[in-house]
């Protein structure tokens, strides 16, 4: 997987001095289009290869969900600063976990903490439960369900 990723670099790297364009939708496209010339040329011959093919997409899907959630968080508690109503329903919630390496629950927690409005507070000392504490807590499973579905899932797929 890292000599797929030093070729996609190198390749990279090659398209932007050819073309002179040292912008950085330059290097994106270059990144992209050397992407799918390794995908094409490598075909499915071994594990490492499809597995670099697999986690290169689901890494820049998961950033793009981050920036989205940290985008709605950041407007939902904007607005709960600059309007007179309270309509927080803070709690702290007992949160199952999937993730078990001690990575997986670092970062999981380090995400949930970076969305405004949320806060991961404690992990259960046999490591199966993260404590979060949030502003909106509307619906405890509800809530449960976007965490897992969303930031866990998402992370799980690319560490895994």
């Amino acid at each position: 997987m890292k000599t797929k990723f030093l070729s996609n670099i190198l390749l990279t790297l090659i398209w932007v001095f050819l073309t002179g364009g040292y912008e950085f939708n330059n290097f994106l496209f270059g990144f992209i289009l050397s992407f799918i010339i390794l995908w094409i040329l490598s075909g499915s011959k071994d594990k490492s290869s499809t597995k670099y093919f697999k986690i290169i997409p689901r890494i820049i899907s998961f950033i793009l969900f981050f920036i989205w959630e940290l985008t709605k968080a950041n407007i939902q508690v904007a607005y709960e600063v600059v309007t007179p109503k309270f309509s927080m329903k803070p709690g702290i919630v007992a949160l199952p976990l999937d993730a078990k390496s001690d990575l997986e629950i670092t970062l999981l927690a380090n995400l949930i903490t970076l969305t405004p409005g949320t806060l991961a507070l404690d992990v259960s000392t046999d490591r199966s439960v993260l404590y979060v504490h949030a502003m909106y807590v509307m619906d405890k499973k509800e809530f449960i369900a976007d965490i897992k579905q969303g930031f866990e899932r998402r992370l799980l797929e690319i560490l895994r």
